[in-house]
C-alpha cells in the first residue's frame, strides 16, 4: 500500500468511525433509557448487533467508491480495525462525558435496584450467583468513568479486530484478470 493508499484509507475510516461511533452513542442511550424501560433495552441490543453489517457496508462502500470496485483482505481488515478504533475512541469521549457530567449515579442504582427485586434476588440466589454477583457490584461500583471509558475502548478495539477478519473476508475482492477467470473474488459480485 502506497502512502496516498493509506492516507486515503485513514481517512475513509475515520469518517466511518464518526458513523459507527453515532450507532454505538445511540445504542448506549437507549441502553439507559432500557434500563427502566424494557423496550428501549431490546432497541440498544438490536443497535448493537446491527454493527458487524454496518461496518461491512461502509467497507463495502469504501471499496467501490473510493478502490474502483475492489479491495484486498489485509486492506479491508486494517480499514475495519480502523474503523473501529476511531469510532471506540468517539465513543469512549462520549461515555466518559456522560459518566462523569450527566449520570449521577443513576445507572449502578438502576442496576442495583433492578437485582434488588425479590424475584431476581432469590432467582439469583437459587442459581449461586448471589456471591459473584455482589462482588462485581462492588467492583463496578468503585470504578472511575474513565476506567469504564477505557475498558469499552479496548474492547471496541479488540472487537474490531476480530470481526474486521470475517468482515474483510466477505468483502474483498480481487480485479478482474481479464479472460481466464480463475482469480478468487468474493460472493457480492
Amino acid at each position: 500500500m502506497t502512502a496516498p493508499e493509506y492516507i486515503q484509507l485513514k481517512a475513509f475510516a475515520r469518517i466511518d468511525g464518526v458513523w459507527l461511533s453515532l450507532l454505538w452513542m445511540a445504542a448506549f442511550g437507549l441502553y439507559i433509557v432500557g434500563l427502566r424501560s424494557p423496550g428501549y433495552g431490546l432497541a440498544a441490543m438490536i443497535l448493537a448487533v446491527i454493527t458487524p453489517f454496518f461496518v461491512g457496508s461502509r467497507l463495502r462502500h469504501f471499496r467501490d467508491e473510493g478502490l474502483a470496485g475492489t479491495i484486498s483482505f489485509l486492506r479491508g481488515w486494517a480499514y475495519t480495525v480502523y474503523v473501529f478504533f476511531y469510532g471506540g475512541l468517539l465513543f469512549a469521549l462520549a461515555q466518559w462525558a456522560y459518566l462523569t457530567y450527566l449520570d449521577q449515579g443513576y445507572m449502578m442504582s438502576t442496576i442495583t435496584e433492578t437485582l434488588s427485586v425479590p424475584e431476581t434476588a432469590e432467582a439469583l440466589r437459587q442459581m449461586g450467583m448471589t456471591e459473584t454477583l455482589d462482588e462485581s457490584l462492588a467492583m463496578l461500583g468503585q470504578m472511575r468513568p474513565i476506567d469504564l471509558s477505557l475498558n469499552m475502548l479496548t474492547t471496541n478495539i479488540m472487537l474490531g479486530m476480530l470481526l474486521g477478519l470475517p468482515i474483510a473476508a466477505m468483502i474483498r475482492k480481487s480485479p478482474k484478470l481479464g479472460g481466464g477467470g480463475s482469480e478468487r473474488t468474493s460472493a457480492n459480485e
